[in-house]
């Protein structure tokens, strides 16, 4: 009997583990459900994932991997397709801060309204009002040299520094020694972007530095660049760049004014410094996708789209720190891949952030993909989803359309 007994008890454990895994992997299965965006009167219209040929399993399998941690940390995770929001999910994860652990603070839940730290995606926003300003008269091309524009610099145009151009700025091209990638971001001020929040003058400290290269010949990760065409555009439009931003693309946009963060003598850091929701990132990535019109309205110069999407002179195989994304060409801010989809090959040019912060344009496809992240100090694998589920989700989706 007790040998009956304890058999019985063995078969009741073995029923109930087997019956608690069954329960767990289904409920891991179907704990994300695809649900069409919200409409938030905010100027996207949404719709189904299926009406734009994307295969919502993939994406599912996708948000699944994200909450188990195999991506590190992402924050959200939007796709935008055929003129339609049809993909938007949000996750925990830590906010950014200067001087926490691994440059985190709080752990939340990031939602549709709360603005993210955008990093470097910042870049590609001083990029297109500097393509705006050359639109409306206020500079006159990307090839008249930077000193044109800086009046209370001149002192600084030796060494033929002159020749250093608008282009060479946007293309981190300038030949000026800078150091941005060798050392670990925030909180000591240890390299050289972080370095100009420690002096009183942000445009001398870059243009001081000597020559690498010669202008246009090499490619060196240059945020101090950004920040003189920052005062380059106030000095010819007579508007910061904030205010600039605001009247000329934000507005536009249906974006709301969104501060940019001041270095302590006033002016603006225009390399890093904006927070956006990514919805907004959205709506941006969509005026490129569109040869710069949102809304049937004008707000880029479709070349200075062209041009922010096809590599500039060296700027080849380039491999960026910290993210997966491989060699990469650089244009107007702006990073160009190549990727895999059908057994061919497309172009894919975004704007990216460190930390996992990405607009993400495939032309062929009519698609933007956004992407927010806290991975400050791992490394970020934003190809790995785009590649393992996005363009699966696109490709098999039309493979089995057809066979229909």
């Amino acid at each position: 009997m007790k040998l009956l007994t304890i058999k019985i008890n063995i078969f009741v454990l073995i029923l109930f583990l087997l019956t608690d895994i069954s329960c767990q992997g289904l409920l891991h299965k179907n704990d994300f459900h695809y649900e069409i965006p919200e409409h938030m009167n905010d100027g996207l219209v949404t719709g189904a994932a299926w009406e734009a040929g994307v295969d919502t399993s993939n994406l599912i399998h996708a948000v699944n991997a994200i909450k188990k941690g195999k991506h590190n940390e992402v924050h959200s995770m939007l796709i935008y397709k055929n003129n339609k929001l049809v993909f938007e999910e949000y996750f925990k994860g830590h906010e950014y801060k200067w001087d926490g652990p691994h440059y985190c603070g709080n752990l939340v839940q990031w939602t549709p309204e709360m603005r993210h730290p955008i990093m470097s995606c910042t870049k590609s926003i001083t990029s297109a009002c500097i393509g705006i300003a050359i639109e409306k008269g206020f500079i006159k091309d990307v090839h008249q040299s930077i000193f044109d524009y800086l009046p209370e610099h001149q002192h600084l145009k030796t060494n033929n520094k002159n020749y250093i151009t608008i282009e060479h700025l946007l293309t981190m091209s300038c030949g000026l020694a800078w150091d941005e990638w060798s050392a670990a971001h925030g909180g000591d001020f240890t390299y050289d972007i972080d370095r100009l929040y420690t002096v009183d003058d942000q445009i001398a400290a870059v243009l001081e530095r000597e020559w690498w290269a010669e202008p246009g010949a090499f490619f060196t990760y240059n945020g101090g660049g950004m920040v003189v065409l920052g005062e380059i555009l106030k000095n010819a439009s007579g508007m910061d760049i904030e205010e600039f931003a605001n009247t000329y693309l934000f507005a536009s946009l249906g974006i709301d004014s969104t501060p940019w963060m001041h270095y302590k003598n006033g002016r603006i850091e225009s390399a890093g410094s904006l927070s956006l929701t990514p919805r907004e990132m959205v709506k941006f990535g969509t005026c490129y996708l569109n040869k710069g019109v949102w809304n049937n309205k004008r707000i880029v110069p479709a070349a200075w789209v062209t041009k922010s999407s096809a590599p500039y002179n060296n700027n080849h195989d380039i491999k960026v720190p910290i993210e997966d994304s491989g060699l990469n060409g650089y244009a107007y801010t702006w990073w160009i891949s190549e990727l895999d989809h059908n057994g061919k090959k497309i172009k894919m040019y975004r704007a990216n952030g460190w930390g996992g912060q990405a607009i993400m344009v495939f032309p062929e496809l009519e698609m933007v993909v956004v992407f927010t992240g806290g991975n400050w100090a791992k490394k970020s694998t934003l190809y790995k989803i785009v590649e393992k589920y996005v363009l699966p989700a696109v490709s098999e989706y039309n493979q089995l359309k057809t066979k229909s």
